[in-house]
This record gives structure tokens, C-alpha cells and sequence, in this order.
């Protein structure tokens, strides 16, 4: 029995090496330029984080888990409508 949700979009495992320090720090810093977006007017925020958190979830369990939720609320919220 698999914990995974049936739905569940098949995944490359994530990268190794020096590949994946390059990722891990843009999604670092896109997740950092996101933060300051939200607390300057100048630029939306979420343009940043959004990616981000899309680039660190293939490291990063928790992430995942966060973005998972994310896109059942938007399904459910979509079904709704």
C-alpha cells in the first residue's frame, strides 16, 4: 500500500552534485527576493516565492507536503466554482 495520493504527477528523483547546490541556492534566493517583495511596494512577492518553493520541494519533504496541500485547495476551490 502506497502512502502517495493516487493523482500524484510522476517525478524525476531530484539532482545531484553541484546541480543541485545550484538549485537549492536559486530557490534560496528566489524564496529571499520573495520576502523582501512582500514587506517593499515595489514588486510583488509571490511572483518570487511561488517558484522558489516549486524549485526546493524536490529537496525538501516538508516543502512538498505544503505545496501538495496548495494544490488541493486550489482543486477544491476550483471543483467548487
Amino acid at each position: 500500500m502506497s502512502l502517495e495520493p493516487v493523482d500524484a504527477e510522476p517525478s524525476l528523483p531530484p539532482q545531484t552534485g553541484w546541480r543541485a547546490i545550484v538549485r537549492i541556492v536559486s530557490g534560496v534566493g528566489l524564496l529571499a527576493v520573495g520576502i523582501v517583495g512582500l514587506i517593499l511596494p515595489i514588486m510583488p512577492g509571490w511572483v518570487f516565492i511561488i517558484p522558489g518553493l516549486m524549485i526546493l520541494a524536490d529537496y525538501f519533504p516538508p516543502i512538498k507536503r505544503l505545496l501538495d496541500w496548495a494544490k488541493a485547495k486550489y482543486r477544491d476551490a476550483k471543483d467548487k466554482s
